[in-house]
Formats: structure tokens, sequence, C-alpha cells
């Protein structure tokens, strides 16, 4: 129960003499293991968990108030900075809803950019968990490999959108520039040597028995639990639910590509494993295939009324300068209504609620993402375990506070 304050508060039951003592533990928000600023509150016995109770809004920022006070182009950077491990997918989603609304046709080369680029998302995303879970089990060196080709990633983003983690490069009605010359060689000499380096990881740790003891039968959930607390994404696929929103509810030209949807069935912490590194393999597939089949043309849709112009226009035209004065100082009307739009990001379903009154301004913007859902099934999957699984659970469900707290 919480206390007045808001402070959760565990009674320990009335102790029996020596035994059946319980202890009230602080876990956090300054501990590394939590994966951001989180306080877990812990019942335990001995070094049994007893209770478990996530106490989350130390990192609280407002984005989805904010984003009513903000033109319809201005939220997009606000899209970043919730889940700062996969801004070009976050930029995608808010875009993609928004573009709804309007009723945008999107050009294909910008569609299968923008999946070539949700996917090397995946892939920033997926090497941050494998390097700091390993690192909570205590296998130091993947840390270091993982971010050798994380460094490579957003090398690549800041290539072709000048940033590298706040990237702000999926617009509304495309992509903010053409990529630059040599960008898709670059891309390709990446992917080109990525499996190897999945398979170092993999032999590093996938026949290491002290990560195999501390991560198998850890943590289960099974799938009738998944779907009772609405865990999605990779969390969800490890325990049976075979649903993945590029698949069954494609997005963006995902139709057009050809992709496994890896699943397990033991619903513990190293099937989680175990199923990213499958889903790295298969991203790399899909990158692979949106080189090759890469469509010449525009990278933003036909409305000069909501579309910044050329740059280089906007020296000799008139009429362009003021299509972006306008579009800057003014914003662009869209239509009234409302829509929901979800993805597939590395962490799982990401869903964005937009309402429009038919102002220049959002009326609402709504933000579904999966870190909070799979947060509240930390109990359920830690209760009865040792206080060393704890650790072990919350590397797996691959958390982060941003996209929790907002």
């Amino acid at each position: 129960m919480p206390d007045t304050i808001g402070t959760p508060v565990l009674e320990a039951p009335p102790a029996q003499g020596s035994e059946g003592q319980h202890m009230v533990l602080n876990m956090g928000p300054q501990h590394p293991a939590t994966h951001g600023v989180l306080r877990l509150v812990l019942e335990i016995d001995g070094e049994t968990v007893v209770r478990l109770y996530p106490e989350i809004g130390y990192l609280h920022t407002g984005i989805e108030k904010t984003c009513e006070a903000k033109f319809y182009h201005q939220v997009v950077p606000l899209t970043d900075r919730i889940d700062y491990l996969g801004p070009m997918a976050n930029n995608l989603c808010y875009c993609l809803a928004v573009e709804k609304l309007l009723e945008l046709e999107i050009p294909p080369k910008a569609q299968w950019m923008r999946v070539m680029l949700a996917e090397l998302t995946r892939l920033n995303s997926h090497l941050i968990w494998l390097g700091t879970h390993a690192m909570d089990i205590g296998a130091l060196t993947v840390f270091l490999y993982t971010f050798r080709e994380r460094e490579e990633i957003l090398r690549l983003f800041e290539a072709v959108a000048g940033q590298r983690m706040m990237t702000s490069y999926i617009r509304i009605g495309g992509l903010a520039l053409e990529p630059p010359v040599g960008f898709f060689d670059r891309v390709q000499a990446f992917i080109r040597t990525f499996p190897e380096k999945i398979d170092e990881y993999s032999n590093l740790l996938t026949g290491n028995p002290i990560f195999i003891n501390r991560l198998k039968g850890v943590g289960h959930l099974s799938a009738a639990q998944v779907v009772a607390l609405g865990v999605t994404g990779p969390v969800a696929r490890a325990s049976g639910i075979d649903f993945d929103v590029r698949r069954d509810m494609p997005y963006s030209s995902y139709e057009k590509f050809q992709f496994k949807v890896p699943t397990s069935t033991d619903g513990d912490v190293w099937a989680r494993y175990l199923l990213r590194i499958a889903e790295m393999r298969e991203s790399v597939k899909i990158i692979q295939q949106a080189l090759d089949g890469m469509p010449e043309g525009r990278i933003t849709a036909n409305a000069p009324k909501i579309i910044l112009p050329d740059r280089e226009k906007m020296k000799t035209q008139m009429e362009a300068l003021i299509h972006h004065f306008k579009i800057v100082t003014e914003g662009f009307a869209v239509p009234a209504g409302e829509v929901y739009q979800s993805i597939e990001t590395g962490h799982g379903l990401t869903g964005y609620y937009v309402v429009s009154d038919g102002t220049a301004k959002p009326y609402r913007v709504h933000m579904r993402y999966p870190g909070f859902a799979s947060l509240q099934a930390l109990e359920t999957m830690c209760k009865g375990r040792l206080l060393a699984d704890v650790v072990a659970v919350i590397g797996s469900i691959d958390i982060v506070l941003g996209e929790i707290d907002r």
C-alpha cells in the first residue's frame, strides 16, 4: 500500500521467532542494474523474493502534454527522446499517424529507406541490450564488442541525419534529406560483416556454462500471463505469442519483405536472449532486401504546403522561401479526426494515438510504449526467485525508463 507521499510500503508479516522474518530492501533508483532511474522495493525472505514493487516517475518529462503546445512538425524531435535507443522507430510511428490524418501518399523510396533505418535502429537497440545484459551477469567483454558495432550504426545515422542519437530524420511526409553519396555502400559494408559479429557474441555466451546457469529457467512468463499483462515484443514471442506488427499489420511496405519471426515456448530469460540474437540475424536480411530493391525517385510526398522546400530553391525562388517561412512559423493544419498507428520496435509494440481538432497543433498525443507493460510483469517473473535473479530478469525485458515515465 502507498503511504501519503506515494512511496510504496511493503509490510512484512509478523515474525515467528527468528524464522519467517522478512526484510524490505530498496534497489535503485541509482542502481546500475535497473537500467535507468527505476526504484524497486523488494520484500525478501533471506535471499528469496516474496514481493516486488517497481516505482517509476523519476524521469517524468511530460512529453505527451508538451506535444499539445507544438506544431505537428515540432513534435518529431520530442519522439527521439522517449526511447532514446530507438529514435528512428519513434519518428516513424508518429509520422505514420499524422500522415494517416493528412492522407499523404509516401513515395516508395522513402518507405523502403524507412524500413532500412528502422531495422538499423532495431540492431542498435538490441546491441545495447546485449552488451548491458551480459555485463549485468558478469560477462564484461561482450559489452565492448557490442558497442564496437553500435558505433558503426551511429556513424551511419550521423551520415544520413547529421546526428548520432536524436536523429529527427524521418519527417511527416517522408525524410528530412537525401542520403549522402555512398551511404548505401556504407550500409552494405556494415551488414556484410555484421553476421560474423553476431557469431562472436554467440560464441562468447551461448556455450558459456556460467551464463547459461544464470539465465536458464529464470524469470518464467507463460503465454497466458503475457496476454493478461499486455506484454509484447521479444518478451512475448519468447513465451510463445507469435505476433509481430511488421508481419501481421504491415506498414511502410513491410509486406514486401521476406523475414521470419523467431519464437520460443520456454518463456525464460535464456529464451529471450536466444530470440533477440535470432532477431538481429533477421534484421540483417531485411536491410539487405531494402538495399537490393531500393526504388528510385523522391524521398518526400508531393505536398508543398506541408513539406519544407529544398534549401537550394529557397535561394532563387520567392515562393519556396515563403512556404518555408509559413510552415516553420505557422505550421500546417491537419484535418480534424483521430487515428492510432502501431509499429514493432526493438522493445515491442509501440503505438501513437493522435487527435486533431483541425488546427496546426495536435489536440492530444498519447504514446503506448512496450516497456510499461513489460515492467508490470516483473513481480510475476521474480516472485520466489533469488535476489540475484532480479538483475537477470530486469535485463531480459530490456526496459528504457524514458519510454516508461514520459
